[in-house]
């Protein structure tokens, strides 16, 4: 395990953090529902830019790591729940989806080292020794502690692949609601060589994400013509998205020097701050290029040797100048905000400055962010168009699943995945 002695602890008020937090249960989203911890991340342990995926009976691995404020420990274990195509629970038994006990205990932590707020990081990877699935699928990997696992902490999605099918396509601004508008869309085709498939058109389930983003994730039940063996999916209203905009980014690599983005930085009270350059609504202005992360954040610390260890917890101050918006709640999302709204990341208006503003810790490193509004009569989706817009050059990432569920079986199978790019 990773031990390094902690400074004495400065900053312990975790009330001063923001809170993600939904009540287990039936809830399948990754979260966090323990006000002690954060920077919850689930990558591939050799592709940071890669699908939360690995390859069935592979050396891939996935590597989760998160952080709990303080100077103490804790006893914590974890689960793996299979699920299917939709991410409910599947109606796999443990002993038929894992090989080993479907609970181990969490060795793998650190210290923070000359941090002004202190916090243990802790790393599970998947599969190990004592846990290896056994099943392709959408597998949820759940924290808690030893002496209480109906107390979840955490819990984080990531997917199992067979890749028996071959996924092939392109995400292009030449659409079927015109060219080079405000919108993309994907075409796509699948190839199961010699893979048997029964009933393609209700046995296959599609599942094709921008940018990961849940509310821009979109199921198709059936391909839209079967060439010789080949599914295809072109021509399918479905797969037209919205083109949004380039992510916003920020750094925060060095805790006394403002980084990209960022206007200022000042140590306050017990820990240091920074303040994101004012932002202004991008709809009505002309694309600009950027490349970025696609929503991610990366952990860094210019002078660590281990930026999960070394990298410090800095107050982020965003504003937005913008008029209030009567109908609907504006949030900072992306990536470090789980994709979910949530007192965290709502943003207030300021009727002084004409400005929303948040104030969120956030651990050093390099963030991708954007500005969305949620209606309050429909909470459940969220609208970035109206502060970014849709400019069809921007640089999206469509995520594609491809799921087998045959009549009588009780799992979906995730049999193929691919990685597509607008540009």
């Amino acid at each position: 395990m990773r031990l390094r002695q902690a400074i004495p602890l400065v900053l312990s008020a975790c009330a001063a953090f923001p809170v993600f937090s939904q009540t287990p249960g039936t809830d399948t989203r990754t979260r966090i529902a323990d006000p002690r911890f954060r920077t919850l991340q689930t990558t591939n342990a050799d592709n940071f830019m890669g699908m939360p995926v690995v390859r069935l009976g592979s050396e891939d691995r996935m590597l989760i790591s998160f952080d709990e404020l303080g100077d103490d420990i804790s006893y914590l274990q974890y689960r793996l729940l299979h699920c299917n195509s939709d991410w409910t629970r599947s109606s796999l038994v443990e002993s038929e989806y894992l090989d080993g006990f479907n609970v181990a205990d969490i060795t793998d932590y650190a210290f923070s080292s000359n941090t002004y707020v202190h916090y243990v990081n802790y790393r599970i990877e998947v599969p190990n020794a004592d846990m290896r699935p056994l099943k392709s699928g959408n597998y949820l990997l759940q924290v808690f502690p030893q002496d209480n696992p109906e107390e979840l902490v955490l819990q984080t999605r990531f997917c199992v692949s067979e890749n028996t099918v071959a996924v092939a396509g392109e995400a292009t601004s030449r659409t079927d609601r015109g060219l080079n508008t405000e919108w993309q869309q994907v075409n796509l085709t699948v190839n199961p060589g010699e893979f048997q498939i029964r009933s393609p058109f209700t046995d296959i389930v599609l599942i094709v994400s921008q940018n990961g983003h849940p509310d821009r994730t979109r199921t198709l039940t059936h391909p839209q013509q079967i060439k010789g063996r080949t599914l295809v999916y072109e021509h399918c209203p479905d797969l037209i998205f919205p083109a949004g905009n380039e992510y916003r980014r920020f750094e925060t690599v060095r805790a006394d020097y403002p980084g990209m983005n960022v206007d200022s930085v000042k140590f306050i009270g017990r820990n240091y701050h920074a303040w994101v350059h004012t932002d202004r609504p991008r709809a009505e202005s002309s694309y600009i290029y950027d490349l970025t992360q696609n929503g991610r954040f990366k952990i860094d610390e210019y002078n660590a040797t281990d930026p999960d260890l070394g990298a410090d917890y800095i107050t982020v101050h965003f504003e937005l100048k913008h008029p209030e918006i009567m109908n609907a709640d504006v949030f900072v999302d992306g990536n470090f905000a789980y994709d979910s709204f949530s007192d965290a990341n709502r943003m207030r208006f300021d009727p002084a400055s004409r400005s929303y503003r948040l104030d969120i810790p956030l651990k050093q490193g390099s963030y991708n962010y954007q500005y969305v509004a949620v209606p309050r009569k429909d909470p459940k989706v969220s609208d970035p168009a109206i502060f970014e817009g849709n400019k069809f050059e921007t640089g999206n990432e469509y995520q594609v699943y491809v799921y087998l569920r045959e009549p009588g079986t009780r799992a979906d199978r995730l049999i193929g995945t691919a990685q597509l790019f607008s540009r």
